[in-house]
């Protein structure tokens, strides 16, 4: 046992029993101990000796005094501080888990989105901590704590309280006022007036060790490293790191810019720009943020569920008209139906500064609809109200809580601008709850709610044949009648494209209707340009719809263009990261370029997000076999063909990879299921396609793909980039059917 250890003993004997030492660094050593009072297991940070002597003890208790304010979800809280026999401890609580330099000790580098998904939440932590006059000057890797798969920023106040030491300690032991490689050249140069900027630098750091597995600038001595910081460029972490978004490049190369000035200005900005390209560019401030989870339904009769979704995903629609806030997507936002989560939870699982929660009460033709509003960072009220109405007055209720919001948060809009109104695509009250109905059930995405769907879309334009966005729900329901493979293509994209043109024949500007249309152009039609017209017009309209950017990247993909596809299913992820779809196109577009174990993580991650996502099993086991991982594709395809109860999909891609195995008995079995299947129902030929290769039966291959093209299967508009027919891209037959689909280079 150490002196200092005894001493400490001696000292807090009364109200901390220490345990044993569990760390030490340059400044201070950390003991594991139990508070007596609370019953609580927390840990004991004590300064070195000398550098309390030095500093002393009111500078110290001061500073750390400063820093025990902050509350936040990602700043690790101070409990307690003070001087015992001469030595300056703080107490914080005991947290399960590793520090960001163990991870990274132990991986080298980071997967892109774990490292976007840390740095995001640091800087959330230090945002507020900046508002609240505290600047960290000590951000690395070791202050940084990795518990419940979140981000906790520790030692705050600590850097400040040491701040006396001056610029000429830097390269003395231990007394360093920050950590060399992480200081911004500011610091470095002994500079005490010291802005958020500082710690957007330090940030800037960490996320370029996470990425590529060191930092910018390494060097053999301090004096090495900080020479490198003033005089040699910033580096490209994309150059050494091939798989590094483009934008995420351009928004570290701006974080650790040499002058403060020519940074981002807040380390809000720079958690922006790490999935906003426009950002990273310098397209400016992010916005205020806000998520609106689906209100509860309160009502005796469960089916008024249609009604309280409904008006949640109104406001949504409204709210997101507006400049200057950002509004959680309504996928995202819904993965919290029927759950309970704190608002500490939504704030940093979706990036928001605040919730708009409420409920929906309806009894004859009277409704009760309450709404709050809450800020994620400490959970208070910013504003509540209670609305007794008549059903008619539905889009009133809808319009004011709109407005309720934009004047409360009217300081952080920026800029005056009307309150959002609803915007009333029909008058007709029973129509417009029909339309409600059909969105709630078809999202189940099953044949029996997809069928339901377009009856209540097609009443609904029944009593209003002008209702342009009950014509879009018709479009996007045949459009998911063939993804699914529930209807042969030749069946339901024409009745998708009708619906599609007749919505735009009564709102040309509806941006729904331009990607309904997009979808049948591009999967169906196989008219490339005029489906990227569509698309592009769309996200012209409505820049953060999610639908739209998911089905432009796979049309960007399909054409060969997998650095754009990235991008626009980066920002799909961005703005609806709990989205299932969105998860798995992710992965597809990584497994489309050929970067199979980020495929297989981001398909991993969708599972975790819901574990009955059937067809994610279908997406794995693909990945899994371009990976040589070949009992794990047999594990993964078995599953989902059982739990989905035969899917041709999955019954083709399981016969593929037991004809590569060598499995030929199991294949042809297979094989046999699908042929007595298409007598009774639809199956895709080019799936039966796909078992014939598995097969190496080449002749019947083709002659199967040559079907496909004829049919217009769904998947074909993919030929072109499926690593699935690497093997074949040399024959002729397969240039053949490409030239068909218009997928030919040359």
């Amino acid at each position: 046992m150490t002196e200092v250890t005894s001493r400490l003993q001696a000292a807090l004997a009364g109200r901390y029993a220490i345990q044993q030492e569990v760390g030490r660094g340059g400044m201070a050593s950390v003991y594991l101990a139990e508070d007596r009072k609370h019953r609580r297991r927390v840990a004991v940070k004590v300064l070195r000796p000398d550098i309390a002597a030095t500093v002393g003890k009111d500078r110290f208790l001061r500073e750390i005094g400063i820093a025990a304010r902050l509350t936040h979800p990602h700043i690790m809280p101070v409990y307690d501080s003070g001087e015992a026999e001469g030595l300056l401890y703080y107490v914080m609580p005991h947290v399960e888990g590793e520090s960001l330099r163990d991870r990274l000790e132990r991986e080298g580098s980071l997967p892109v989105d774990d490292a976007t998904q840390i740095a995001r939440e640091v800087a959330s932590a230090l945002a507020y901590a900046h508002r609240h006059h505290v600047v960290h000057r000590d951000i690395k890797p070791a202050n940084i704590l990795l518990s419940g798969g979140h981000a906790v920023v520790t030692d705050f106040g600590v850097a400040r309280a040491l701040g006396g030491f001056g610029a000429e300690s830097i390269t003395a032991p231990g007394l360093a006022v920050g950590t060399p490689t992480y200081m911004s050249p500011e610091q470095a140069s002994g500079e005490q007036i010291l802005d958020g900027r500082t710690d957007v630098y330090a940030l800037g750091c960490v996320m370029f060790e996470m990425l590529v597995g060191e930092p910018p600038y390494t060097g053999p001595t301090t004096r090495a490293v900080i020479a490198k910081c003033f005089a040699e460029p910033v580096p490209s972490a994309r150059k050494r790191r091939n798989s590094v978004p483009t934008h995420i490049d351009t928004a570290l190369l701006r974080a650790l810019a040499k002058s403060p000035d020519e940074r981002f200005d807040t380390t809000e900005v720079f958690a922006q720009a790490l999935v906003a390209p426009a950002i990273a560019a310098g397209g400016g401030a992010p916005p205020t943020s806000i998520a609106v989870l689906p209100f509860v339904n309160m009502s005796s009769d469960a089916e008024n569920d249609y009604l309280s979704d409904g008006i949640s995903e109104e406001i949504i629609n409204a709210l997101a008209k507006l400049r200057g806030i950002r509004v959680a997507a309504r996928t995202s936002s819904f993965a919290y139906k029927g759950a309970s989560p704190s608002a500490s939870k939504v704030g940093a699982e979706l990036g928001v500064e605040t919730i708009l929660e409420g409920s929906v009460r309806r009894s004859g033709n009277r409704l009760r609809v309450t709404a709050q509003l809450i800020n994620t960072s400490d959970g208070m009220h910013l504003w509540s109200e209670r609305y007794d109405r008549e059903m008619e007055d539905v889009f009133a209720i809808q319009d004011d809580i709109a407005a309720a919001i934009v004047t409360t948060l009217k300081g952080h809009l920026g800029v005056e601008q009307p309150a959002p109104t609803v915007r009333r695509y029909t008058e007709d009250i029973e129509a417009y709850e029909l339309y409600l109905r059909g969105r709630y059930v078809e999202q189940s995405r099953r044949r029996a709610g997809l069928d339901r769907g377009i009856e209540f879309f097609e009443q609904a334009i029944g009593l209003d044949p002008d209702y342009a966005l009950a014509y879009a729900g018709v479009a996007d329901s045949y459009t998911l009648q063939a993804w699914y493979r529930f209807l042969p293509p030749q069946e339901a994209f024409p009745k998708s494209r009708v619906a599609a043109m007749k919505a735009l024949e009564v709102d040309e500007m509806l941006p729904e209707a331009h990607t309904s249309l997009g979808a049948v152009q591009f999967y169906y039609d196989w008219d490339w340009h005029g489906a990227e017209r569509s698309f592009t017009h769309a996200l012209q309209l409505n820049p953060r719809d999610p639908v739209a950017l998911h089905w432009y990247a796979e049309y960007l993909a399909a054409r060969y263009r997998l650095d754009e596809a990235l991008e626009a299913i980066t920002e799909a992820h961005r703005i609806d990261p709990l989205s299932l779809t969105v998860n798995a196109g992710l992965g597809w577009i990584y497994y489309f370029s050929r970067s199979y174990d980020l495929a297989i993580e981001q398909f991993e991650k969708t599972l975790e997000l819901d574990p009955d996502y059937v067809f994610i099993n279908w997406f794995l086991g693909q990945a899994y076999l371009k990976s040589d991982r070949m009992d794990d594709a047999v594990a993964a395809l078995r599953r989902g063909r059982t739990v989905s109860g035969g899917h041709p999909g999955m019954t083709a891609y399981l016969g593929y990879v037991c004809g590569r195995a060598g499995e030929d008995e199991e294949a042809h079995e297979l094989l046999q299921s699908l042929y007595e299947r298409s007598r009774e129902t639809y199956v895709p030929a080019d799936y039966l396609a796909v078992v014939n290769l598995g097969l190496e039966r080449m002749d019947r291959a083709f002659t199967w793909l040559e079907k496909g093209a004829e049919e217009r299967a769904f998947h074909m508009v993919f030929l072109g980039i499926d690593p699935l027919f690497d093997d074949v891209r040399g024959d002729d037959r397969f240039t053949e059917v490409l030239g068909k689909i218009g997928l030919d280079r040359g």
